[in-house]
């Protein structure tokens, strides 16, 4: 057996320890994304979000929350429908995301999926999730279960999204809010804390740092050219 690896040392970099460590260069906010999938019009996935929002608000961070009301299918109409655009516009602002389901039939909903599947993998030679954080919740009708929120894992590393430990599961959701849609407090309502908190300090270690943490051996040997024909393929 050899005694070093077979590597390009034109394109091998030792880990740079100092730079993982260094302070943080960006003093702005945490800018965090949530998305919620139901359009009822009392949708406890999107009473969940604001509740999160609330707390993330007084954790330090910035929030926005987008509104799937009116975005098409995927392939029911092009990356110009306008409601297309505020997503990817949003997703590009992000540092990072909470992704809030119900369950709908052991899985997550066909609005949440929607809106993850309008998301790109790539926009020209840039990846607008890849090194983002995440985290994930869901919100059940019965008893609790982690359907959704395991599949929202599943397709949170599938888009290279940094997903945090924690998660929330909230089940019965109906019994868990009062009459002026805010939550009660509860052990389901501190671990919503508890993965807000996570999150924004996930996002504060890692947000000024993404690119030297996703900076690949793979791809430095592979030119600027190779790499938006291979990420950029038509959708199937």
């Amino acid at each position: 057996m050899p005694d070093t690896p077979n590597l390009d040392d034109t394109h091998f970099k030792a880990i740079d320890a100092a730079r993982l460590l260094e302070p943080a260069a960006d003093p702005d906010r945490p800018h965090i994304l949530l998305l919620y999938g139901s359009l009822r019009d009392r949708s406890f996935s999107r009473l969940m979000t604001e509740e999160a929002a609330r707390i993330l608000t007084r954790l330090g961070a910035e929030t926005r929350t987008y509104s799937p009301s009116g975005l098409p299918l995927p392939d029911d109409a092009d990356a110009s429908h306008p409601k297309v655009q505020e997503l990817r516009d949003l997703v590009t602002w992000s540092d990072g995301m909470v992704w809030c389901s119900p369950e709908r039939h052991g899985a997550m909903t066909g609005i949440m999926k929607t809106q993850i599947d309008w998301i790109p993998l790539s926009l020209g030679g840039v990846r607008p999730t890849q090194g983002k954080t995440l985290a994930v919740m869901q919100v059940s009708g019965g008893s609790q279960s982690f359907n959704a929120v395991n599949q929202l894992r599943i397709l949170g590393r599938w888009m290279r999204l940094l997903t945090i430990p924690n998660q929330s599961s909230t089940p019965k959701a109906f019994l868990e809010f009062d009459d002026a849609d805010r939550m009660k407090p509860s052990p389901f309502y501190d671990r919503v804390v508890d993965v807000m908190e996570e999150l924004v300090k996930f996002t504060m270690l890692t947000k000024d740092r993404k690119d030297y943490l996703l900076d690949r051996y793979s791809e430095r040997k592979e030119s600027a050219a190779e790499l938006s024909k291979r990420v950029n393929q038509k959708s199937i």
